[in-house]
């Protein structure tokens, strides 16, 4: 990994790239996302402090644990001046998304408890079936496939029906 000299306290994308293991393109993203900042040269190329490599360390650890970019940024934006995350900030804020990590968690493994429950049907339409009828918020109106018969009574002939 190339070392950035202590005399440098700015770096150009492409330093950052290389030394985050993010792309470029991610950065930009980043940075369109508020997630990164930069400045501009005279010359209007991008140069970043050498702090951003700790943010772009945050947001892709945040990133790989399933948090949403619009939750990181907002985490972001709460730090006193846009500071880099500290230890102890890292430490908050996964407190309080791991509540909503477990909740995902519980989510996914009903979801592929259920699976199985399907795999042989295929037409996704089953009275009880999570998964295309979650909780079978449906079923309380009517049962069988009512969306569609619904829909069908709504337009006739691509116009909407009184």
């Amino acid at each position: 990994m190339p070392q950035i000299p202590e005399k440098i306290h700015e770096l150009t994308v492409g330093q950052l790239a290389a030394r985050s293991g993010a792309a470029v393109s991610a950065l930009h993203f980043y940075e369109s996302k508020g997630l990164i900042s930069s400045r501009r040269t005279p010359g209007n190329q991008r140069r970043y402090s050498r702090d951003t490599l700790r943010r772009v360390a945050f947001v892709r650890a945040a990133q790989r644990v399933g948090i949403p970019l619009a939750t990181i940024r907002e985490a972001l934006a709460e730090l006193p001046e846009e500071r880099t995350p500290t230890r102890d900030d890292w430490a908050r804020l996964s407190e309080t998304w791991r509540a909503e990590l477990d909740e995902r968690i519980r989510q996914l493994n009903r979801l592929r408890d259920h699976l199985t429950d399907c795999i042989g049907c295929g037409c996704l339409s089953l009275d009880t079936c999570v998964l295309s009828n979650p909780d079978d918020a449906f079923g309380e109106r009517a049962s069988g496939s009512r969306l569609l018969v619904e829909k069908q009574r709504r337009t006739v002939g691509g116009r909407p029906t009184p």
